[in-house]
């Protein structure tokens, strides 16, 4: 099984060591887009009027545009670890034992702006840039990034995709219809059997169903062995329309 999971706009600062290298990420065949995304954030990073607006800075923010223009050379830490936010709280992988953590390595990847898909251990500095900017000197990173994730994982040819992103970051990489894929909802029932979709609880419940997949480890090869997994985990899912699952908060 591979778990796509949505970045963060939050992340934790600082790290020490060595500094991004593209050649060490996960779908390497993703580095011309890495390339041309890196070198436009660097680029935008040297005007700092236009870097506030083009990202979207406030006055308290402007210290993010100096995290992009060294964003090749700042220290680099595991990307399961750079993210926070309520997800990430609720994984709260820097709890996990070295299984947990090796599980994670091996099982997910988490879709970032500027870089696409990298795996949960893969190194990454800390950055500005959400799904929807458009970034200057390259093309709008839907049309840049969606047709070479795609058949990126097409490539991996993992048996089972567990679609956890957003519907933004989906849109920067749709799971190849070749795979077997289920994308979640997370969603609560109210009066009458009525089901409405979260928000809050989205990302805690994705990142709390994260960390139980990562203790327990199961061997999920199909839409059909995660929800009997679910249900002997006492989690509740069900099909929804299409290729969705609805996860209950």
């Amino acid at each position: 099984m591979l778990i796509l999971l949505p970045p963060s706009e939050t992340k934790r600062p600082g790290g020490s060591g060595r500094p991004l290298d593209l050649d060490g990420l996960a779908l390497p065949g993703l580095t011309p887009q890495r390339e041309q995304v890196l070198t436009a954030l660097e680029h935008l990073a040297t005007d700092a009027e236009a870097s506030a607006r083009v990202l979207k800075l406030g006055a308290t923010q402007r210290h993010e545009i100096d995290h992009n223009a060294r964003v090749r050379t700042t220290p680099a830490i595991p990307a399961v670890d750079r993210y926070t936010g309520v997800l990430y709280d609720a994984l709260d992988a820097a709890s996990l034992d070295p299984a947990g953590r090796s599980w994670l390595g091996r099982h997910v990847l988490i879709h970032s702006a500027p870089l696409g898909p990298v795996g949960a251990l893969d190194r990454i500095p800390v950055y500005r840039l959400g799904a929807s900017t458009s970034l200057p000197g390259v093309p709008p990173l839907r049309r840049l990034w969606a047709g070479a994730v795609t058949y990126a994982l097409a490539e991996a040819g993992a048996p089972f995709v567990l679609d956890l992103r957003s519907e933004a970051y989906a849109a920067l990489g749709p799971v190849p219809a070749t795979l077997a894929s289920a994308y979640v909802r997370v969603v609560a029932e109210g009066e009458g059997g009525a089901v409405r979709a979260l928000n809050h609880f989205n990302k805690h419940a994705k990142g709390a169903l994260v960390r139980r997949l990562a203790v327990e480890r199961p061997r999920i090869r199909s839409r059909e062995g995660f929800l009997r997994w679910a249900d002997a985990a006492g989690l509740r899912a069900r099909p929804g329309r299409g290729q969705e699952l609805e996860l209950f908060a």
